[in-house]
């Protein structure tokens, strides 16, 4: 898993293979297809425990809307490789029990906290508002596309422009 989240980092999620990861790992050629069964298995695993810890990084910064999505771009920043392949279900199996409880428990956590912040019983509408708004920040802040006014520090940035979009 160290060895993926490596190549991920250094090459994206196509840019490697599954022996290049054995050797990286300094194990046999047929390791981790015997353990993942293909790059699939290994990405829907790597999948299952993003989400585990994002919903860690969730829980453990309150109900405010805003200290979410500061949480959600630090989680981002930290667990790239993660993150990369947490928001691509084409790449591994979004059905896999392991995937799916700590999925849920991410996306209840940020639709219960927008529907309250947002003042909608239209749940849907205010998370996909405020997941929108989020991902799209966290994706321009990994790629180095917002402008440098915005300064250094991630976290700080988030919080900036959370805050002028869901407070008067």
């Amino acid at each position: 898993m160290d060895a993926a989240v490596a190549a991920i980092g250094e090459s994206g999620t196509s840019g490697w293979s599954m022996r290049e990861l054995a050797r990286r790992a300094g194990v046999s050629h047929a390791a981790p297809a015997h353990h993942f069964g293909d790059k699939r298995g290994l990405l829907t695993a790597l999948a299952a425990e993003g989400f585990t810890l994002f919903a860690e990084t969730l829980t453990a910064a309150g109900e405010d809307l805003v200290d979410l999505g500061v949480a959600y771009v630090r989680f981002a920043v930290a667990h790239r490789a993660h993150f990369e392949v947490m928001f691509r279900p084409d790449l591994y199996d979004p059905a896999d029990p392991e995937v799916l409880a700590p999925a849920t428990a991410a996306r209840a956590i940020l639709d219960e906290a927008a529907a309250r912040a947002l003042g909608t019983p239209d749940t849907a509408a205010a998370s996909a508002s405020a997941w929108s708004i989020v991902h799209g920040f966290t994706e321009l802040w990994l790629r180095g596309a917002l402008p440098a006014a915005l300064g250094p520090d991630p976290e700080q940035a988030a919080r900036r422009t959370l805050t002028l979009l869901t407070r008067p």
